[in-house]
């Protein structure tokens, strides 16, 4: 059996006490799913890939801040009405998501590159050149 640790979700932890109770036995059901990512590093820059399924390039936005990346979006969901009959399965979601991550260089942000294919949000990330930071020498 795995260690819990304060960051796996509460109805992941007791999911037949929810199941008992007749709530849902993911509370994650209505809301978005994360931003999931990989970064590769190379010499010049970093590539990141984001998964972000349903959301529109004009509803994500990227913020670079030094070494710091952070990746918001708003996953929209069509307005769905049906007359007769009763849902029994929902899966569909929308709300906000977002991601935060730092990155060992300072990032060129005049340089940065942004595309979004299929639902995949693809950064290439330029290291910056000439760092800000500066050794002080003490007399």
């Amino acid at each position: 059996m795995n260690a819990l640790t304060r960051f796996d979700p509460i109805d992941q932890m007791f999911p037949e006490f929810f199941r008992r109770l007749g709530m849902p036995t993911r509370f994650t059901e209505s809301a978005p799913g994360e931003i999931r990512i990989d970064v590769t590093e190379k010499d010049k820059d970093y590539e990141v890939r984001a998964e972000i399924p349903g959301a529109k390039k004009e509803d994500i936005q990227v913020k670079v801040d030094g070494n710091f990346v952070s990746i918001s979006a708003e996953v929209k969901k069509d307005k769905e009405e049906k007359s007769g009959g009763r849902v029994v399965l929902k899966e569909t979601c929308y709300g906000s998501v977002s991601r935060g991550f730092s990155l060992a260089h300072e990032i060129d942000t005049a340089r940065v590159l942004a595309k979004l294919e299929d639902g995949v949000l693809k950064l290439t990330l330029p290291k910056q050149e000439a760092s800000s930071s500066k050794t002080i020498q003490i007399r």
